[in-house]
């Protein structure tokens, strides 16, 4: 299933300071929430991307933003570092996993059929790709790390995510 992916250069992002590669292909993908408000619109996500890079960059001293990828409540998919870059986004757990972030705040307000939909597509397209695993294991960060992200309602979510495989 190809799912379209807004590149990096279509949001305006940042040059990354350094890469690293991923161990690829992925044995994870962490869900996460950017606990920021709901982007519903490409202009919205994009104002909101640039925030949370330029956060990542200057307040955490990341190398780029944390993520692989990201999606808004409309369903588009936007490239954080993309497919084979290692991440910053579960501390411990970057080197062999994907990072997804549902873009808003999920503890209260449940995430959009349409994000979903969008996610569970990036999945299947990394398979198909050869840059996840087949056999890969789905995680919400709470999983793995000391968090309530990616927040109670888009944890609940989750199986919906791997429900097919």
């Amino acid at each position: 299933m190809a799912v379209n992916i807004v590149s990096r250069a279509q949001w305006g992002a940042l040059t990354p300071n350094h890469k690293d590669n991923l161990q690829y292909p992925a044995k994870r993908a962490i869900i996460h929430h950017t606990a920021m408000r709901n982007t519903k619109t490409l202009a919205e996500s994009i104002s909101e991307l640039q925030i949370i890079q330029k956060g990542h960059m200057q307040n955490k001293h990341y190398d780029d933003i944390g993520y692989n990828f990201l999606v808004g409540e409309d369903g588009t998919v936007y490239e954080g570092r993309g497919w084979g870059v290692m991440g910053a986004h579960t501390k411990g757990h970057n080197k062999d996993s994907l990072g997804i972030a549902f873009m808003g705040n999920f503890t209260d307000e449940s995430p959009s059929l349409k994000a979903l939909t969008s996610v569970k597509q990036l999945l299947e397209a990394g398979v198909a790709q050869g840059f996840l695993l087949p056999e890969f294991l789905l995680f919400g960060h709470r999983d793995l790390g000391n968090t309530e992200c990616p927040g109670a309602k888009l944890y609940s979510a989750l199986p919906l995510l791997s429900s097919t495989r």
